[in-house]
């Protein structure tokens, strides 16, 4: 080879190993660009498998049941998750002022703890859609003369627990009533305020509507004064920051939980019962739970053992039926504790009706059959509510209410849907269509409102006498929405 020949190859050999060590390079400099830019938060979270909720411990957030946590915050927080493809980790604090300083510090991803949107947390807290609209409500004891209105509030004592919303409402307030005073108390919070109201400690507090709803079928003493303010609304919380991947993810969920109804479905689950609230029929079942029930309870918790039913349940549903009375007889000829029909006696060998053991365990058999009626894809507590109408009504006429929610374009595995039809199979128009006819199907909405409330307060009760908490009130359920 030439001389000018091997120059030429030189060139060329040179020439391509400055191209691979462009090409190479610019490789390498795309990867560290590639890998070197941070993740998103919902990257983030997605890639750890983990979703961090700090919640606080109440009844309309996040509490344990026999059947693990539950709660509507706890509950959304669920949904919202597994529409990640990833697991929560909830994180329990004792106060909303908690709940918002694991947000401040990173602690956590989201709020879910019944906070109320005010414009002083919306300086450092992005809130997601809100969920739920509330009212503040001034409540006091029955054993005082009912407030009309703010001014009434000046010859007693009005007392909010610290770091709530409440305080900024009372705040706004004065502007317009000089009178108005308040003192913040820093030791309780709005749970155990309501208890000292209640008991006449406290003259007066102020709670969410919400929680008023719930907490007056356990404090039956307590009653609602009036409205202040603007309604609120409850809403989750995230943290302020430029990265808007997480916040706009809540937005799609929330948009498409409200569409589809399954946010209309969790707030009845929790709250559709609340609202049956009877004091003369809650103060009869405080005064027949000390004096009827301890005569029959073995019977109701072996049953529940056998049968794998929560006692308290199967008591609930003889309180509806029959009071807890052995001899009870209705006009339609059921009759013993568990108001059991010839017929089915007769199938679940029950002898002697009147014979409360055989009646709360033919009672107990007969919901255990009616439960393993319901389709397998209705899951709990739905579930239960349907084997309550069934148990009222028979389980023919369920399937009658599932077809007409079928055709009225519902969910027919909602009890939110059932619900709403089937006062219909009482009417000519509507349960001639239907395969097993006319049935009171209103009152079986009202037989399965009373038995949820009726459980909720046993439940309640038991809980007290097991821990305790009789003479100072209970720790828990805290309240929520704050």
């Amino acid at each position: 080879m030439g001389e000018r020949q091997q120059k030429s190859a030189l060139e060329k050999s040179n020439f391509f190993r400055f191209f691979i060590y462009l090409f190479f390079a610019a490789s390498f400099s795309g990867c560290v660009q590639e890998t070197s830019q941070p993740l998103t938060q919902l990257e983030r979270i997605k890639q750890s498998g983990e979703l961090r909720v700090v919640t606080r411990y109440g009844p309309s957030t996040y509490y344990e049941s026999i059947n693990g946590a539950v709660g509507l915050e706890h509950d959304l927080a669920e949904l919202f998750a597994k529409r990640l493809n990833v697991k929560v980790k909830f994180i329990v604090s004792d106060s909303a002022k908690q709940a918002i300083q694991a947000i401040d510090e990173g602690g956590a991803d989201i709020a879910a703890a019944g906070l109320i949107i005010d414009e002083a947390r919306k300086k450092k807290l992005r809130f997601a859609p809100p969920y739920r609209v509330l009212a503040e409500q001034v409540l006091y004891s029955d054993s005082r003369p009912r407030p009309n209105g703010l001014t009434d509030l000046a010859g007693g004592v009005l007392e909010v627990s610290a770091g709530t919303s409440h305080v900024t409402t009372l705040k706004a307030l004065k502007r317009d009533y000089r009178d108005l005073n308040w003192r913040i108390n820093f030791d309780q919070d709005v749970h155990e305020l309501l208890f000292l109201v209640s008991e006449g400690l406290v003259d007066y507090t102020v709670a969410n509507s919400d929680q008023a709803l719930i907490m007056r079928r356990y404090y039956p003493r307590l009653q609602v004064a009036f409205d202040i303010g603007k309604t609120r609304e409850l809403a989750w919380a995230l943290p302020m920051s430029e990265d808007a991947s997480l916040y706009d993810e809540t937005v799609r969920f929330f948009r498409e939980i409200k569409e589809n109804k399954t946010l209309d479905q969790l707030i009845d689950r929790y709250y559709g019962h609340a609202e049956a609230f009877d004091i003369a029929l809650d103060s009869s079942l405080r005064h027949d739970y000390r004096t009827r029930l301890p005569k029959f309870k073995r019977l109701f918790v072996q049953a529940g053992r056998r049968y794998d039913i929560d006692w308290r349940l199967l008591a609930a549903i003889a309180y509806q039926e029959s009071k807890w009375s052995s001899t009870a007889v209705s006009p339609e000829g059921v009759r013993g504790m568990m108001m059991l029909t010839g017929v089915t006696a007769k199938e679940l060998k029950v002898t002697d009706r009147f014979n409360p053991a055989q009646s709360i365990w033919g009672g107990a058999s007969y919901l255990r059959q009616t439960l393993g009626n319901i389709p397998p894809q209705i899951e709990d507590p739905d579930r239960t509510w349907y084997a309550l109408a069934a148990y009222n009504l028979g389980y023919g006429h369920i399937e009658d209410a599932r077809n007409l929610v079928v055709k009225r374009g519902g969910d027919p595995d909602k009890w939110i849907e059932i619900k709403k039809v089937l006062p219909l199979l009482g009417k000519p128009n509507w349960y001639r269509r239907t395969k097993y006819g006319r049935a009171r199907g209103a009152l079986a909405v009202h037989y399965v409102n009373s038995i949820r409330r009726y459980y909720d307060l046993l439940v309640w009760l038991t809980e007290e006498n097991e821990t305790g908490r009789m003479a100072m009130g209970p720790g828990k359920p805290r309240a929520a929405g704050v």
